[in-house]
């Protein structure tokens, strides 16, 4: 079985389907799908990160009659969510992602092909892709020629997508089907109409998504990804990129969602008894009539009283039983929990006493242990997502007749957004100048954010400097005149 829970085997002869045989085939799927653990986890990540959390599904309860639980609705039912585990996505995200990427290459051409591609638009895309990982456990990037011929990218939502590997490592894919849903007006009425696009090597096929069937929109042909002067193109491949978190494609809401949950009931019940003043004194009424256990219990919830009656029926009055709340008690849970959020999701506790000082290098590795686990795994996956892209930038510069790179290899570098000793760093950039190259030492300067700007500088200083003291324009002539001085 692949990741997924689908069958490779009944994948990789859908190509010896009829037209028929095809189409109930992928409709079964989309119904598979539909209710599929896969997406129902996916839900639940994008549902938690947008503060919709199970605590609002919480009714206020007492012990009633016969011991049953009883709804209660004159009782202070606070609903709050400290949504940690948003946090813990924006900070693990924003980590990997939200710096600038940096390229790296030998063949120049290329390099400078790759960075007008994949330019400040597209590293936007690809956040949003980081945080679709992390509620998702995939992200999913569309590539296409805009208006103007350019190659652009659209990201697509991951509960959305159904796809079809032709591998159980989902490393190569066959095809994909995106169903979505759009709003129409007619006649005056809003409504919803549900969509289903296939994407094939060869192009896309387009569908209404009717009762589970599948309706061609249109002639029902498929439309080619690329035209041009009346002639259509395909890519190669689908032109679909799956990005992951990890190879097991797991939401990260499914390691931290139970702690989420006891933290919002900790908020919430520590509100409900703040509110509930007249709870906090129990009234005891003398010498009146008792009642049965259960009455007794949901009248002591509810009105904060008890009715009791003496052995010799005298001495009747009112009393009172004080009940204090004691605020350390949900303040020590409350801070359990979150700590215990960040430990399980691999964060960092940013307001831990670790982080105060003047922190050296290897105190500053031991704060981001954790979330470097979950980050190296992360980078592992991109680069090889990058492979992908790569192969559809190469085939998009081929085609424009710039040039063809398919041997040209290029690295990628992700800059984490760490923190640093930007003082013990220098140092340490100065004294390895005698036994590293300025180039090794430039790259690692806290100060530096484009490797290849800094090299362009250094070079444009030590020429600009020859010429001062110097009379030749020649190179030769510049570096021997500044060599002499």
């Amino acid at each position: 079985m692949g990741k997924g829970g689908e069958s490779v085997a009944d994948i990789r002869v859908w190509r010896d389907f009829d037209e028929n045989n095809l189409i109930c085939f992928i409709e079964k799927e989309i119904d598979k799908f539909k209710i599929s653990r896969k997406r129902s986890d996916m839900l639940l990540g994008e549902r938690y990160y947008d503060g919709i959390h199970d605590i609002f599904e919480r009714k206020r309860t007492v012990i009633g009659q016969g011991g049953e639980l009883a709804e209660v609705d004159n009782l202070p039912n606070n609903l709050i969510v400290d949504n940690q585990y948003a946090r813990m996505v924006d900070q693990k995200n924003n980590y990997l992602l939200s710096k600038e990427i940096t390229f790296s290459s030998e063949d120049k051409t290329f390099l400078e092909c790759v960075r007008n591609v994949l330019g400040p638009k597209f590293m936007k895309v690809l956040k949003g892709v980081g945080q679709d990982c992390f509620n998702c456990g995939v992200g999913y990037i569309y590539l296409y020629y805009d208006d103007f011929g350019k190659l652009s990218f659209k990201r697509f939502t991951p509960f959305e997508i159904l796809p079809f590997w032709k591998d159980e490592e989902h490393s190569i894919l066959d095809f994909a089907v995106r169903i979505y849903e759009v709003e129409v007006y007619s006649g005056g009425r809003e409504y919803f109409v549900e969509k289903a696009e296939i994407y094939f090597k060869e192009g896309i096929r387009r569908f209404f998504l009717k009762g589970g069937k599948l309706v061609p929109e249109g002639n029902g042909m498929i439309i080619p990804y690329i035209s041009f002067d009346g002639s259509s193109f395909d890519f190669g491949k689908v032109p679909i990129i799956a990005f992951r978190q990890n190879d097991r494609e797991s939401p990260l809401i499914l390691r931290v969602k139970a702690l989420q949950d006891s933290l919002n009931a900790i908020c919430s019940d520590f509100m409900n008894n703040m509110q509930e003043d007249a709870r906090n004194t129990i009234l005891v009424l003398k010498n009146y009539d008792g009642t049965n256990l259960g009455e007794f219990r949901k009248n002591l919830a509810k009105f904060g009283a008890v009715k009791v009656k003496s052995v010799d029926g005298a001495d009747g009055g009112v009393s009172t039983l004080k009940v204090d709340i004691n605020c350390d008690n949900f303040k020590t849970a409350a801070a359990l929990l979150k700590s215990a959020i960040v430990e399980n999701a691999r964060g960092i506790d940013s307001k831990s006493e670790k982080m105060f000082g003047n922190l050296s290098r290897m105190n500053i590795q031991s704060i981001y242990s954790d979330i470097d686990l979950d980050a190296n795994s992360m980078e592992r996956e991109f680069k090889a997502s990058f492979e992908e892209l790569f192969y559809f930038i190469r085939f998009y510069v081929k085609n424009a007749g710039i040039g063809n790179f398919d041997f040209s290899d290029i690295k990628v570098i992700f800059n984490r957004d760490i923190l640093i000793n930007e003082s013990e760093s220098i140092d340490n950039c100065v004294k390895s100048l005698s036994i590293l190259s300025e180039d090794s030492v430039i790259s690692q300067h806290p100060w530096v954010d484009d490797i290849e700007s800094e090299k362009i500088k250094k070079e444009r200083d030590f020429y600009e400097k020859g010429r001062t003291f110097g009379t030749g324009t020649d190179r030769g002539t510049v570096r021997e005149n500044y060599g002499d001085e």
